[in-house]
């Protein structure tokens, strides 16, 4: 699929070239715009799904691209528009229960391995109680390091009402995180 477009394929070089390959384009970008999916919410079993639909939106709107921010932050907007019509248009069933106990561990490495995968299922656990609105400004501003005017200009606010947002999100998530450990540990015999 080689089509030339007015957005670089260069992260954080706003449409100074054209892409030359759409390829090379899809490759350097694939695992920015799947992690950003699966941390607006996409459940896992639509993320490949919802990242070709991504990439198939850019291609159409390359031409809409007017360079004023990185591609990254054009790519994510995107990724959050979607990620929201998923939301709207699918109930989303109950995910699987995590075990409630792991099987002998013999490496450190593997220990290490299933410790942060609790601590990541916690923290996703307290993302899915924010709502839609505030766990993207909040994956923006914590996760993805996008500064408050990036974040404004995406969601076409005012740079005062971002900064207001983010602090809202992160007091959210403080909380939800908080129920989410009283919880866990309640399991935990």
């Amino acid at each position: 699929m080689a089509a030339s477009a007015t957005v670089s394929s260069t992260p954080g070089a706003p449409g100074s070239e054209p892409v030359a390959d759409w390829g090379v384009f899809y490759d350097a970008h694939f695992d920015y715009v799947w992690r950003s999916l699966r941390r607006l919410g996409v459940p896992e079993a639509a993320l490949d799904d919802a990242t070709q639909e991504v990439f198939v939106i850019a291609l159409r709107r390359h031409g809409q691209f007017e360079g004023r921010s990185s591609v990254r932050t054009w790519l994510f907007g995107i990724a959050l528009n979607r990620a929201r019509e998923l939301a709207r248009s699918v109930r989303r069933r109950a995910e699987d229960e995590l075990p409630e106990y792991l099987p002998d561990i013999a490496a450190p490495d593997q220990e290490q391995r299933a410790i942060d995968a609790q601590a990541l299922a916690v923290v996703y656990r307290a993302l899915d109680e924010l709502t839609s609105d505030r766990r993207a400004v909040l994956v923006m501003a914590d996760v993805e390091e996008m500064t408050a005017s990036e974040i404004a200009e995406l969601l076409a606010i005012p740079l005062n009402t971002a900064y207001s947002r983010i602090r809202l999100a992160r007091r959210d998530f403080e909380a939800a995180l908080r129920h989410c450990r009283i919880r866990t540990a309640r399991r935990i015999p």
